[in-house]
């Protein structure tokens, strides 16, 4: 019986720490990669190529090669980011809630596992 349990909770935490690595990638060879899954007005964190910092961006529209946007809500600074660049892009609002549903579901196998435990 305990062994049951932990089995199941164990599969239930590794799927919600796989689901909390979900991530939009972008391959190497420009041409391929398709931007039209961002949406102006939403905020996206930019990993670059090169290894520079993380750029944060609040969407606004795609010019050629170049997504454009600004550097915040309340920050209305104009960032260019050459398509060649950019290695990955994040929705931040998705991780935010993927994070939370994760600490949530973490909570909820402990609390299985430990009234298993007392159960026996």
């Amino acid at each position: 019986m305990r062994a049951s349990v932990l089995l199941k909770s164990s599969l239930v935490t590794s799927l919600f720490v796989i689901s909390s690595c979900a991530t939009t990638k972008y391959s190497d060879d420009v041409s391929k990669n398709n931007y039209s899954n961002l949406q102006a007005g939403k905020t996206y964190v930019v990993t670059m190529k090169d290894g520079s910092p993380k750029q944060k961006i609040l969407f606004r529209n795609i010019d050629g090669d170049q997504l454009i946007g600004t550097a915040g809500k309340k920050d209305s600074t104009e960032v260019i980011i050459p398509k060649a660049n950019v290695a990955a892009v994040k929705d931040r609002s998705k991780a935010r809630v993927t994070a939370g549903a994760t600490v949530i579901g973490a909570a909820g196998v402990a609390a299985i596992v430990i009234s298993s435990l007392r159960a026996d």
